[in-house]
């Protein structure tokens, strides 16, 4: 279970907190790894790493529900989850399912204003879902984040209206999901109070649209961005064309990545060593993890404590 939720985090903070997402427990493991404070669950990748196809009407909760539960349960940072609209259904379900999620460790839940068909829902049908989002929150320490994707160019006033009425119905926090310059960030933070997120940060002409600096000011205190499975995919491809060419796994075996370590298997980046000493307190025997055994990888030295114990 997480140390800190995304509450006290963002509480005891004095700047705004890069949020990567994620898809699984690997890419979760390595989010952490790497230093980052807490992770969100993307729907959209989600859909890809467990699909195999791009989030388009095809997820459902019970898979959210699945993924999200596990990674909060093996990982020591928190977690927010992308519930997309909550799958179009009524305020009772959002109910349920926001208090599922809460209940399996997630500590903040992103909800959308979208439809079935992509359009945005009359205020009303949103607003509704909103108060179930946030009576189910209450007592626990997940918090909501209420998502307009409403089209800034077109409609900013009416995004800023909906997450305006989100705050004051008790949304923790708001995003409107399509900003993407500091001046439309400057423009919502004139026109919605409390928290609110940054939604996947990007950089065009090879520098941020914005940093963290800049719009914490502002009362952003979350910036969410996407690279876990472009990363893992550009991973895959650049070893895989080389072991596909070569037809061994030479190419795999001795690059050494960040780690410093080489080898091919990521049992390692686990601390498979960590859990046997765990396991040995309860048999009085250590027996050593046999890919370790096999192949001499052990978690490397320059990683953070594993906590393992925390991690089930």
């Amino acid at each position: 279970m997480y140390k800190k939720s995304f509450r006290q985090l963002i509480e005891e903070s004095d700047r705004c907190i890069m949020v990567p997402c994620v898809y699984d427990c690997a890419s979760a493991r390595a989010v952490e790894i790497v230093g980052f404070e807490a992770m969100m669950l993307s729907g959209g990748e989600l859909s890809m790493a467990m699909n195999g196809i791009i989030e388009h009407d095809t997820s459902d909760y019970t898979e959210c529900e699945w993924m999200a539960g596990r990674i909060a349960q093996s990982s020591i940072i928190p977690l927010a989850a992308d519930i997309g609209n909550g799958w179009a259904r009524s305020p009772i379900a959002i109910y349920r399912e926001c208090r599922r999620l809460a209940s399996l460790g997630v500590s903040a839940i992103q909800m959308e204003d979208s439809g079935d068909d992509g359009s945005l829902l009359p205020r009303e049908e949103f607003y509704a879902k909103v108060r179930a989002a946030v009576d189910a929150l209450k007592g626990t320490d997940c918090i909501l984040i209420a998502r307009t994707n409403g089209d800034c160019g077109a409609m900013m006033d009416e995004c800023c209206a909906r997450m305006q009425a989100a705050h004051e119905l008790g949304a923790h926090m708001t995003t409107v999901v399509r900003t993407r310059t500091y001046d439309e960030a400057e423009y919502v933070a004139r026109h919605v109070e409390g928290w609110k997120m940054f939604p996947d940060v990007t950089a065009p002409d090879g520098k941020p649209a914005v940093t963290l600096e800049q719009i914490y000011p502002l009362g952003y205190r979350i910036m969410t961005t996407h690279y876990t499975l472009k990363a893992a995919m550009d991973g895959m491809l650049e070893h895989g064309y080389r072991n596909f060419a070569e037809q061994n796994v030479t190419y795999t075996f001795n690059k050494k990545g960040p780690s410093g370590m080489a080898g091919f298997s990521a049992a390692a980046y686990f601390d498979p060593d960590g859990y046997m000493r765990m396991e040995e307190t309860y048999t009085g025997q250590y027996q050593e993890y046999f890919l370790s055994k096999l192949y001499d990888e052990k978690y490397p030295e320059s990683f953070p404590a594993s906590e393992n114990e925390k991690r089930f």
